[in-house]
């Protein structure tokens, strides 16, 4: 019996190492699944990615897009339509923009709206009853209007069964619309609804209601040139990466509106004061202007951040799109020939700021230097100035200008002296000139108290020709460099130090600032700084000086190229709003040609000057007989085109040479040019008789 007995509990066995070791076919069993996964996964992950797929997704995204925005612009058309919730948004805009006129039309508007919605709504419930006379009436006429017809055609038919002919053509007209309408009705059911889907997909499609990434690469646009709104304002401020901003901003239940002052008008933009909240600084929005200008949707330089009067608060001018690339106006200068000058009182007709104002700057007892990149209209910019200048005939000027391409050959004949060329020997004749200058400032300190000067102005163009210049003179001093043993240096620092309370003043033009190139000194010794586009920040804070760029100037920041003639003044001689260091002013362009009439104009104000020159050759060369050779044969030719023959045939005399220049040499030979067609030429036959009569008669005769 005891070999039937099973035991109730079986004894745990231990496995062998044969049992519990991994065969490799057991392995790579187990791990199939993995690989599977991984496969199926990397396939997944590279459909994913696949152009294809994210062509596809961007195509769903967009006409899902389009439907949802479509309903959403329809039903907020309905709505405004028959609410008042546009005028109501409206009014809220002109308030949080500070317009309060705006905000009192809109809100009348707002008023004449009820009250228009009231009386339609008057007489909405009044309409039943209307409706119901009127179908009356009309079913009363025209059932007798039918049976009048009837009795027609049974008259003209001899058949009194016609009586009845159009109502019973009426009967079957109303069967055939029933009919119609039976018919159309379930495909109207069926296909009503997508019509309608496809309506607001239009819509949609037409107002560009899907989000940009998701639009084809060819139809992608941006809101460039979007007008500024206070919400635009608050979203760019709110996006600027500031956590304290972002986060006060978003606790803000009017959405930040309470930060901004009015939105003005201003030039070629608009100018509004923002008001940061506490744990903001200044600074940190001067120091985000690239952002903020692209959250603006804006160009960096279309965005100016100043500091105005009032504490942490930060002035935006934000400019039309592209309209800074437009240019100003003709000068003054230009357009009223009438025009003059007054040193003390006057101030210069310089260009437009960006509130699109007239800058006027006063030259009045001020040291004047200005810098900028090559090719930026610095020249051009100092000698407007100089122009205006030149239309008060108290004003003496000595002038060098190291760059030597006829720049300011005009003044010939305006200035005392006049230097042209780049060499050292042109540097030496600068530094005499500037010496020259220390002479005269220092007789007139010394002279009686009361003693009235006349206005003396030293002005160096490429200055930074002669500090550079390695030239050493006999007394072993250099005339270069920024040591107390450089001529040139000590002869602009005595200037600078003392030169303003007699009206001896010293105006530079240098380009791109170093301290070898610009000494400390020296620029700190201008009353009057002035930059051009910079390539850095350092040469800005040279140019300007420190207050200046902490303040917000930025000549750095201006368009290589794309911003030619514009200009960062800090100076007490331009009016500059409140608050700030420096101002930004679009200067107007004079052309060389147009400077010279300019010039010509200036010089009939005074008594005649014999221009001193660095070098002096009008005794070795004929000019008469050099204008009759380059034009040969021709009876006629444009003096522009004489000017270039000239230079061509003798650089070193002629390349310098201006219209007045050839002018005079021609109306002393009774051969002066003449207009033809508009335009001024040399006359080739006059100055071949010249040339005959003094041949003949010798040079007395031909200038009679």
């Amino acid at each position: 019996m005891t070999e039937n007995v099973v035991p109730l509990f079986k004894e745990p066995t231990t496995p062998t190492t044969e049992e519990t070791t991994p065969t490799p076919a057991t392995t790579r069993q187990a791990l199939r699944p993995v690989r599977v996964f991984k496969r199926t996964g990397r396939a997944m992950a590279t459909a994913v990615r696949h152009d294809r797929t994210k062509t596809a997704g961007r195509a769903l995204v967009r006409h899902t897009s389009y439907v949802l925005g479509g309903t959403r612009i329809v039903t907020r058309r309905a709505w405004d339509g028959r609410t008042g919730a546009r005028y109501e948004r409206m009014l809220r805009a002109a308030e949080a923009a500070g317009n309060y006129e705006a905000a009192g039309d809109w809100e009348e508007r707002l008023h004449r709206f009820r009250s228009d919605r009231h009386k339609r709504r008057m007489d909405l419930l009044m309409a039943p009853e209307k409706v119901v006379k009127g179908a009356a009436y009309g079913v009363g006429g025209g059932i007798g209007a039918l049976v009048a017809i009837g009795i027609a055609l049974a008259i003209a038919n001899g058949n009194a069964g016609d009586v009845f002919t159009p109502l019973m053509a009426l009967v079957e007209l109303i069967r055939l619309l029933v009919t119609l309408v039976a018919i159309l009705w379930g495909p109207l059911v069926a296909f009503g609804p997508w019509l309608a889907l496809a309506g607001v997909w239009a819509v949609g499609r037409q107002r560009g209601a899907a989000p940009q990434w998701a639009l084809p690469t060819n139809t992608r646009t941006d809101d460039a040139g979007a007008p500024i709104t206070p919400s635009i304002v608050v979203t760019a401020l709110r996006d600027l990466g500031v956590a304290p901003l972002r986060k006060a901003i978003k606790e803000m239940g009017d959405a930040g509106a309470a930060m901004l002052g009015p939105i003005r008008i201003a030039g070629c933009g608009v100018e509004v004061d923002v008001t940061l909240p506490s744990g903001v600084s200044t600074l940190e929005v001067q120091g985000r202007r690239r952002k903020l200008a692209e959250n603006l949707a804006r160009h960096e330089h279309e965005v100016f951040i100043t500091l105005p009067t009032a504490a942490r608060t930060v002035r935006l001018w934000i400019a039309d799109s592209g309209a800074l690339d437009e240019p100003i106006g003709p000068s003054p200068l230009v357009t009223d020939e009438t025009m003059t000058a007054d040193y003390t009182k006057g101030r210069a007709p310089w260009g437009q700021d960006l509130r699109g104002d007239a800058a006027t700057l006063s030259l009045y007892q001020r040291m004047l230097l200005i810098t900028g990149l090559s090719n930026q209209g610095k020249t051009a910019a100092l000698r407007a100035l100089a122009l205006w200048l030149a239309l008060d005939r108290r004003v003496e000027f000595r002038l060098a200008d190291l760059k030597g391409v006829g720049d300011w050959g005009m003044f010939d004949g305006l200035a005392a002296v006049l230097i042209q060329g780049p060499t050292d020997e042109h540097v030496i004749k600068a530094t005499e000139m500037l010496e020259g200058g220390v002479a005269e400032m220092e007789r007139r300190i010394q002279a009686p108290p009361g003693t009235k000067f006349d206005p003396l102005i030293l002005i160096v163009d490429e200055a930074q020709v002669a500090f550079m210049c390695p030239a050493v003179g006999e007394d072993k001093r250099p005339y270069g460099g920024a040591k107390a043993t450089s001529r040139y240096f000590m002869a602009a620092r005595k200037i600078h130090n003392q030169g303003r309370a007699v009206d001896v003043l010293l105006w530079e033009g240098t380009q791109d600032p170093t301290d070898q190139n610009l000494p400390k000194l020296v620029r700190e010794g201008a009353h009057t700084r002035i930059s051009l586009a910079l390539g850095t920040e350092s040469q800005a804070r040279m140019a300007l000086g420190d207050k200046a760029v902490d303040g917000g100037a930025a000549p750095h920041l201006l368009r290589q190229g794309l911003d030619k003639g514009t200009v960062v003044v800090a100076s007490d001689g331009i009016k500059i709003p409140a608050g700030q260091a420096s101002i930004t002013v679009r200067t107007h362009y004079i052309d060389t040609d147009t400077a010279t009439v300019i010039a010509e104009r200036a010089k009939a104000l005074r008594d005649g000057i014999a221009t001193l020159t660095a070098v002096d050759n009008a005794a070795a060369v004929d000019a008469l007989a050099d204008i009759g050779s380059v034009l040969g044969d021709a009876s006629k030719m444009l003096t522009q085109e004489v000017l270039q023959r000239l230079a061509q045939k003798n650089p070193g005399e002629y390349r310098e040479w201006t219209f007045s220049d050839l002018r005079q040499v021609l109306e002393a030979a009774d051969a002066a040019p003449r207009k033809s067609d508009g335009r001024m030429v040399v006359d080739g036959r006059r100055v071949a008789a010249a040339l005959a009569r003094r041949d003949t008669e010798g040079p007395e005769s031909a200038a009679q």
